[in-house]
C-alpha cells in the first residue's frame, strides 16, 4: 500500500474522500486532523497513483503528499535527524534541483522542533548534496507532516502535489487599500488555472460589488463593465475604463460577441447564477473564458455541482471545477465559451 496525506478545505474532507473512494474503491482512508487532513492508502505505485489524480482532479482535494517515509517522533532534537537523513538517501531526487521545504504539524502533535527549525536542518542538507532551497517556484517540493505518532515525509513536483503551497494554503498580502478579500479568490483562480488574464481585452463582472475582482482585472490592464444594484467602491465608480451599470444583471443586455472574459462572483443561489450566465454567454466571443463561483448552500454539493455544470453545459465547456483555499462554502469553475 502507498500512503498520501490529502489536506482539504476545512470541513469539506468528507467530500473529498468520498471522490477519491470512487477513484479507488480499494483504497483505506483515515481521518488526520478532523475535517480537513486525512490519509489515502491505496494499491500501485505513488506515481501512478498521483498520475491518476491528476487526470481526474478531485473537485475538493486540495494538496496531496506522498508519503516516502514514516518514522515514529521521538518528542525531541533527535527528530530533526530523519528528515536529514532523508534528504541524504535521496540525493539524486534533489541534486541539482530548486527545492521548496514545506512543515506541517497537526495541533498537539509530540514533535516539539520548530517549523524554522525544522526547515533549517532540511536546508542545510540540501545544500549538502546539491540541491537549491527555495521556497518561489520549486522544480520539487520536500514535505514533512508531523502527525500523532509519525513523521510522514515524501517528495513530489508542484504538479503531483497540486499546488507549491504547504498544504495548498495559498496566502497573499493584502494591499494597502485593497477593496475587498474576494480579489485573492479571483488571484488564486489565475495561477490554479494557468490563466493569462492580461491577454484580454473586455470582460464583464457579474455580481460585481464592491469591486475586488474588477480592481485585479483593471490591474491587469482590461476594460471591464460592472453590473451590481449595490454600490463600487469609490475608488472604481470614476475609473476611465469602467463601466458600471447599476442594476440587477438579469435586467441587462449586450451586443453579441462583446467580452473576451466573464466573471461571476455573485451571491445568489446557484441556479440563478447559472440562468444570468447563461443569458449574457451571447454577449462573448467563441473561445471567451469565464470564471464563476458557485454556492454550497445546501448538504448535496455533489448534486449542486452536477445541476449547475448541466445548465452552463449548454454553452460553455466546463475546463475545472476546483474548490480553492480562498473558496469558503463554494467551488470555482473555470469554463470556456463555445461560441454556437
Amino acid at each position: 500500500m502507498t500512503r498520501f496525506v490529502c489536506t482539504s478545505n476545512h470541513g469539506f474532507a468528507p467530500y473529498a474522500v468520498e471522490e477519491l473512494r470512487r477513484r479507488f474503491p480499494d483504497a483505506s482512508l483515515r481521518m488526520i486532523a478532523p475535517g480537513e487532513v486525512f490519509e489515502l492508502s491505496a494499491d500501485g505505485g505513488r506515481d501512478e497513483i498521483l498520475a491518476r489524480i491528476r487526470r481526474d482532479e478531485p473537485i475538493f482535494l486540495r494538496h496531496i503528499q506522498p508519503v516516502d517515509r514514516a518514522v515514529p517522533i521521538a518528542g525531541g532534537p533527535d527528530d530533526l535527524g530523519p528528515i536529514a537523513a532523508f534528504v541524504r538517501d535521496m540525493a539524486g531526487k534533489f541534486k541539482g534541483r530548486r527545492t521548496a521545504v514545506h512543515i506541517r504539524r497537526k495541533e498537539g502533535t509530540p514533535f516539539v522542533c520548530a517549523v524554522a527549525e525544522a526547515k533549517a536542518a532540511a536546508d542545510a542538507a540540501l545544500r549538502e548534496i546539491g540541491a537549491e532551497p527555495s521556497q518561489q517556484s520549486p522544480g520539487i517540493i520536500l514535505s514533512v507532516y508531523a502527525s500523532d505518532s509519525e513523521l510522514l515525509i515524501g517528495a513530489g513536483t508542484p504538479e503531483e502535489m497540486l499546488s507549491d503551497w504547504p498544504g495548498g494554503a495559498i496566502r497573499f498580502r493584502r494591499e494597502d487599500g485593497q477593496i475587498s478579500r474576494a480579489k485573492f479568490k479571483l488571484l488564486e483562480a489565475e495561477r490554479a488555472f494557468g490563466l493569462r488574464l492580461d491577454a484580454h481585452e473586455r470582460a464583464l463582472d457579474i455580481g460585481a460589488a464592491p469591486g475586488g475582482w474588477t480592481s485585479l482585472l483593471l490591474e491587469r490592464g482590461l476594460d471591464v463593465t460592472a453590473v451590481d444594484p449595490a454600490d463600487l467602491h469609490p475608488s472604481l465608480a470614476g475609473h476611465p475604463r469602467v463601466t458600471w451599470l447599476k442594476r440587477n444583471a438579469g435586467d441587462v443586455s449586450f451586443a453579441p460577441r462583446t467580452f473576451d472574459l466573464l466573471v461571476c462572483d455573485m451571491s445568489w443561489d446557484p441556479a440563478t447564477m447559472a440562468k444570468v450566465v447563461l443569458r449574457h454567454a451571447p454577449a462573448l466571443k467563441a473561445g471567451a473564458e469565464a470564471v464563476v463561483t458557485v454556492k454550497l448552500l445546501h448538504r448535496k454539493p455533489f448534486q449542486t455541482i452536477r445541476n449547475v455544470s448541466d445548465q452552463l453545459e449548454r454553452a460553455f465547456d466546463i475546463r475545472r471545477a476546483k474548490q480553492l483555499f480562498h473558496n469558503r462554502d463554494e467551488i470555482t469553475l473555470y469554463l470556456i465559451h463555445r461560441g454556437e
